[in-house]
């Protein structure tokens, strides 16, 4: 019997999810990775890639959001002031 080979094709919104996708398992990759650097060289290194990678996702988000491929509700105005007073909070509560 002889197998048939099937062409596949993404249409480009599945082409930038399944990108996204990509690139949000590396950060938490390089997340993990940094948190376990042994030496400082590593640790920059680590830390690079995981900056590149940043800007790469969220260039694919805006790519996503430009076509109309999804939506991002805009945040109240005080939700930034809101999550940094919740994270200096927090960050009072962790061991020195």
């Amino acid at each position: 019997m002889k197998k048939s080979r099937q062409e596949t094709t993404l249409c480009e919104r599945d082409a930038l999810r399944d990108m996204l996708g990509a690139e949000t398992l590396l950060m938490g990759e390089y997340a993990a990775a940094l948190s376990a650097g042994s030496s400082r060289p590593l640790r920059r290194q680590l830390f690079k890639l995981y900056s590149e990678h940043a800007d790469t996702q969220f260039a694919l988000f805006e790519q996503l959001l430009g076509r109309g491929y999804c939506k991002a509700e805009p945040a109240p105005k005080d939700a930034a002031r809101t999550r940094a007073e919740q994270f200096a909070k927090f960050k009072k509560q962790l061991p020195r």
